[in-house]
């Protein structure tokens, strides 16, 4: 089993956002974004007949919506240890050097990459 990563306040915050949007709405994956003027903004997997959007790409959207032009950092909460490339691609677009954490359900850091990469 991995090592535990320890992450920087701002940056737990947003693991915890994340956990909590996740179980409040019973979703697959929950994702928080922060902004470059550090606000936050969270999101559940939507999983509709005539839409699915993951958690990250949520967040991201809510966040676009509300006129960030760039993000710092995002977080994604799920049992699901595939990292997806569309998730990290749009996290990139609008956040070329932001960092994403992967946490379990429990919260537990499994690993941070850089969405550029």
């Amino acid at each position: 089993m991995p090592e535990p990563v320890e992450l920087d306040p701002e940056d737990a915050k947003l693991v915890v956002l994340a956990r909590a949007a996740r179980a409040r709405n019973n979703a697959a994956e929950g994702a928080a974004v922060r902004d470059d003027t550090g606000r936050t903004y969270a999101a559940t997997t939507v999983a509709l007949s005539s839409l699915s959007v993951s958690a990250l790409q949520a967040a991201v959207v809510v966040a676009v919506a509300s006129g960030a032009s760039g993000l710092e950092a995002a977080a994604i909460v799920s049992s699901e240890a595939v990292v997806h490339g569309d998730d990290l691609a749009v996290v990139a677009e609008i956040g070329p050097g932001a960092s994403v954490v992967f946490a379990d359900p429990d919260g537990l850091v499994h690993r941070v990459v850089d969405a550029g990469s």
